[in-house]
């Protein structure tokens, strides 16, 4: 029998996941329940859009559903925020510099389910995580990105 692989997540990521899947099963499984039962009042499914809307969408919530349980089954939630850790490791906040350009930016390394560029929330598994993973602040490192290698200037390291 094989070892489940744990799924390494922020405190504040597994409660966001927490709450996604509580709102997926007590408010959308239900809501899409009842537009089934609409569309399928209105007569032939086999050219009902509305029917297969619904059941497309009710396809899509089960299925996160399953990712979401069996994700928050297997979190292994790390928390460094008590720390004062001088070097990268997950959960850090980290500012650093572009060497090229001398743009700085911010990034948090978190698990692969909590990433969202949007939010500069960058995976554990990404190329500038890894490489950025047990460096410290004033380090210069090379990342190899998939448009050539880049050189950054680790500025900060937090834990927030």
């Amino acid at each position: 029998m094989s070892e489940l692989q744990m799924v390494p997540m922020t405190p504040e990521g597994f409660e966001a996941l927490k709450t996604e899947l509580h709102e997926l099963k007590t408010v959308e499984r239900p809501q899409v329940i009842n537009e089934i039962a609409e569309a399928r009042a209105h007569g032939d499914l086999k050219e009902n859009a509305e029917y297969h809307a619904a059941r497309e969408k009710q396809s899509f919530i089960e299925g996160r559903i399953t990712i979401l349980d069996d994700s928050i089954a297997r979190a292994n939630v790390i928390d460094f925020s008590s720390g004062g850790e001088s070097v990268i490791k997950f959960g850090a906040y980290v500012s650093y510099e572009d060497i090229d350009s001398g743009e700085v930016k911010s990034i948090r390394i978190v698990g692969d389910l909590e990433a969202d560029m949007e939010k500069n929330l960058v995976s554990i598994g990404s190329p500038i995580a890894k490489a950025f993973l047990g460096k410290k602040a004033d380090e210069e490192i090379t990342v190899r990105l998939p448009k050539g290698s880049k050189e950054y200037l680790i500025v900060s390291i937090d834990y927030r």
